[in-house]
C-alpha cells in the first residue's frame, strides 16, 4: 500500500467540497478519478500532495514512498536550458559522479598508497558509490533524457534552448516530461492530456503503462483511460466510490448498478402499496384488524430504500436542420497557405465533402489544421488553390479558442444579441438545457470556466440550424458526461460535419472518413480512428514486406501506400522515396540505440573492474583502464550526437 485516504473532507466556507472520500493505491497500480467538472477531483489530488489543508479524515503513507504531482497546465518556469533543467532531477547522481571522478584520481595517485588502511577505505568508498551510481540509473541519464523530451515533442529543439523562450503549452509539456524523468513512486497528474498531438499522446500512453511505479489520474480523455488504467474512482456528490476495470468497463458498471438498484427501489414500492391497500381495506373490519395492525408494525419497522439517483443533470441538446444543401457541399482544390516566403504550412491539400458525411481532419500540431478551417469558412486568406461551396450551405463554426464569445455580454445577453428575434423565455430554456439556470444566465462571458464557454458556444451552434458544421477541437474542455451528450446530439444531425480533434475516443465514435493533413497534401482513409491505425500499420508492413522481398528493391506491392491528389497528379515515387528514407531512418536509430547500450555497458564495467584489487592496486592497469574508459566515453558522446540528429528529423 503506497497511499491510503479515509473519510477525507473539505469544506469551502461551510459548503462540502468532498465528504467521505475514500482511496486506496497499490504498487504499480493505475487508477483513473473521474467526476463532473467541480466534483472535486483536482481539490483530492491537491490535498493528497499536501498542497492543500482537509478539514476531516486521515492520510497514511510511508516515510518512503514519493509523491509527484503535476498540476493542471502547470508550466514549467526556470531561468535554465532545456537540458540543465532535465539534469537538474538527476543532482544526487551528478554530484557522485563527480566523487567518483575525484576518488579515481585519489586512487591512482601513489601517494595514497603509502597507508595502506586509508587507501583500503578510500577503495571500498569508491566501489560502494560506484554501486549505487549503478543501480539509480548513473549510466542511463542521458539515454533517458534524450527518449523523454523526444517522446514529448522536443526532439527537434536545441538542448540549449532557454525554457523561459517556450508557449505556455511547451511549458506544460516539458513540465510533464520533467516529472516523468523524476519517476517517484505514486505519479499524480491532473489532465496530462492537454496540449498533446495525438503522437505524443500514444508515446505517453506507452510510457506510462511500462511505467514502474502507480498512477493516479484525472483525465477526461476516455480514450486514455481506457488504454492505461485498471481502477477508476468517482466523485459524485462529495463522495467516491471505486470500480475495477477501464473507463468502459466502470460505464458498464454504473449503468447496470443503477438498473439494479431501481428493480429493487420498484419491488419494495409494489411492496409497501400492496401492504398500504391491505391496511387500508381491513383496519376497521374486526375479523381482520388485527392482521391489518400486524400489517402496520411491518411496514412501520420496514427499512426503506431510497430512490437510486440516476446521473447528476446533464446538458441536453440537439442539433436541427432548417433547410437540407445540395449533394455536393464542398470541393477544396490544391490548397496552398503560407505565413510567409520562408514558411509554408501546407500546400496540394485537395478533398471533397458531400451532403450527410461526417469527416475528421487530423495531423499532429502546428501542421495548420485550425488554419484550414479559417480558409473553408473566410476567415483566412489561403496562398492558392480554391474552396467551392455548394448550393444552400449554411455553414455553423465552432472555434476552440472561444474567439467569437463578447467578454463583457452576459450568457443571457451573448445569445440574445445573435438571435433578438427569440423571447427570453425560449433563451433561457435553450440555456437550461446547456446546464445554465436561474442566476447562472447573469454571469459574464468573462467569468465562465473554460467547459462554461464551451457550453455557451454550443448553444449559439444549435440556434444556427446550420445543414454544415465546422468544429475545431469541441470536446476540449467538457467533462466526460458533456462529451457524451454531445456525441449523441452529432450522430443524430442530418447535415454535414467537419471536424478537428484529438479525442481518440470522438474520433472513434463519430468519423466516418479521415482526412490527414501533411506539409505535402493529404492522405484519405476510410472508417474511425481504430481504422486508420489498423491501415496504417498495415501499409508500414507491406512496405517493409516488399523492400525484403526485393533484397531492398521496390516492388509493386508498394502501390498499397500510394497517394493521389485530386487532379490526378500521381505522387507514388515522392512517397516511396519518403518511406524508403523513413525506414533507413529508423533502422539507423534502432542500431545507434543498441550500440549506446552497449557502450555504456562497457563504461559501467570497465568502472566495475577498477574497484577491483588486482586492478586498483596496479598503478599501470588502473591508468590503462582509464584511458579506455574515457575513450569509450568519447565515442559514446558521437554515438548520441548522432542518434539526437536523427531523432529530431
Amino acid at each position: 500500500m503506497l497511499l491510503q485516504a479515509s473519510g477525507i473532507r473539505k469544506l469551502y466556507g461551510i459548503e462540502p467540497i468532498l465528504d467521505g472520500i475514500h482511496l486506496q493505491i497499490q504498487e504499480r497500480e493505475r487508477v483513473g478519478l473521474v467526476g463532473v467538472n467541480g466534483a472535486g477531483k483536482s481539490t483530492l489530488l491537491q490535498i493528497l500532495a499536501g498542497e492543500i489543508s482537509y478539514d476531516g479524515g486521515q492520510i497514511y503513507k510511508s516515510k518512503e514512498t514519493t509523491i509527484g504531482y503535476l498540476a493542471q497546465n502547470s508550466g514549467l518556469q526556470s531561468d535554465r536550458t532545456i537540458w540543465e533543467e532535465m539534469m537538474n532531477v538527476f543532482s544526487p547522481l551528478i554530484e557522485t559522479e563527480k566523487e567518483l571522478r575525484l576518488l579515481e584520481q585519489q586512487i591512482a595517485d601513489p601517494a595514497e598508497m603509502d597507508n595502506p588502511k586509508k587507501y583500503q577505505e578510500l577503495l571500498d568508498r569508491y566501489a560502494v558509490r560506484s554501486d549505487w551510481f549503478k543501480d539509480h540509473g548513473g549510466y542511463e541519464m542521458d539515454t533517458r533524457i534524450r527518449s523523454v523530451l523526444h517522446g514529448m515533442g522536443f526532439g527537434s529543439f536545441a538542448p540549449d534552448t532557454p525554457i523561459s523562450t517556450l508557449s505556455g503549452g511547451q511549458k506544460t509539456r516539458l513540465a510533464l516530461a520533467r516529472i516523468l524523468l523524476q519517476a517517484p513512486d505514486l505519479l499524480m497528474l491532473d489532465e496530462p492530456t492537454n496540449h498533446l498531438d495525438i503522437a505524443t499522446l500514444t508515446w505517453l500512453e506507452d510510457y506510462l503503462r511500462s511505467y514502474a511505479g502507480a498512477l493516479l489520474v484525472v483525465s477526461h480523455d476516455r480514450y486514455f483511460l481506457d488504454r492505461l488504467v485498471t481502477a477508476i474512482v468517482e466523485i459524485e456528490r462529495h463522495q467516491s466510490k471505486r470500480y475495477t476495470g477501464n473507463y468502459s468497463r466502470y460505464i458498464d458498471l454504473k449503468a447496470a448498478e443503477y438498473e439494479s438498484a431501481m428493480k429493487q427501489f420498484e419491488k419494495q414500492q409494489d411492496e409497501i402499496a400492496r401492504m398500504e391497500d391491505f391496511i387500508q381495506k381491513n383496519i376497521v373490519r374486526a375479523s381482520t384488524t388485527k392482521r391489518a395492525q400486524s400489517r402496520r408494525k411491518a411496514l412501520d419497522k420496514m427499512e426503506r430504500i431510497d430512490r437510486p439517483m440516476g446521473d447528476l443533470k446533464k446538458a441536453s441538446f440537439s442539433f436541427d436542420v432548417e433547410y437540407m444543401s445540395g449533394k455536393d457541399v464542398l470541393q477544396v482544390n490544391q490548397l496552398a497557405v503560407s505565413f510567409s516566403p520562408s514558411h509554408k504550412l501546407f500546400s496540394n491539400v485537395s478533398f471533397d465533402l458531400h451532403r450527410g458525411e461526417t469527416v475528421a481532419l487530423i495531423g499532429p500540431n502546428g501542421i495548420g489544421k485550425s488554419t484550414l478551417l479559417k480558409c473553408l469558412i473566410g476567415s483566412f486568406r489561403q496562398e492558392s488553390g480554391s474552396i467551392n461551396w455548394g448550393t444552400k450551405v449554411k455553414i455553423g463554426y465552432y472555434d476552440q479558442e472561444q474567439t467569437n464569445l463578447t467578454p463583457s455580454n452576459t450568457v443571457l445577453e451573448e445569445l440574445w444579441s445573435q438571435y433578438p428575434h427569440m423571447e427570453e423565455a425560449r433563451i433561457r430554456t435553450v440555456l437550461g438545457n446547456f446546464l445554465f439556470s436561474g442566476e447562472d444566465v447573469l454571469k459574464k462571458v468573462s467569468a465562465l470556466s473554460g467547459g462554461e464557454k464551451a457550453r455557451v458556444a454550443l448553444a449559439k451552434l444549435m440556434l444556427l440550424e446550420a445543414n454544415m458544421l465546422i468544429l475545431d477541437e469541441p470536446t476540449n474542455h467538457l467533462d466526460l458526461f458533456s462529451k457524451e451528450v454531445l456525441e449523441s446530439a452529432l450522430i443524430d444531425y442530418e447535415g454535414t460535419l467537419l471536424f478537428i480533434s484529438h479525442d481518440r475516443y470522438f474520433l472513434n465514435k463519430m468519423a466516418e472518413r479521415i482526412v490527414e493533413l501533411h506539409p505535402q497534401g493529404v492522405e484519405h482513409f476510410l472508417g474511425n480512428y481504430d481504422d486508420y491505425t489498423a491501415k496504417k500499420l498495415e501499409l508500414e508492413e507491406l512496405s517493409k514486406e516488399a523492400l525484403e522481398a526485393a533484397g531492398g528493391k521496390v516492388t509493386k506491392q508498394e502501390n498499397a501506400a500510394e497517394t493521389v491528389d485530386k487532379t490526378g497528379v500521381n505522387s507514388f515515387e515522392a512517397d516511396k522515396q519518403a518511406k524508403r528514407e523513413e525506414r533507413n531512418r529508423q533502422r539507423r536509430i534502432a542500431a545507434l540505440e543498441e550500440q549506446i547500450q552497449q557502450l555504456e555497458s562497457e563504461i559501467a564495467g570497465l568502472d566495475a573492474e577498477m574497484a577491483k584489487p588486482e586492478v586498483y592496486q596496479d598503478y599501470m592497469a588502473l591508468q590503462q583502464h582509464q584511458q579506455d574508459q574515457e575513450s569509450k566515453k568519447k565515442q559514446l558522446e558521437e554515438v548520441f550526437a548522432e542518434w539526437e540528429t536523427l531523432a529530431s528529423e
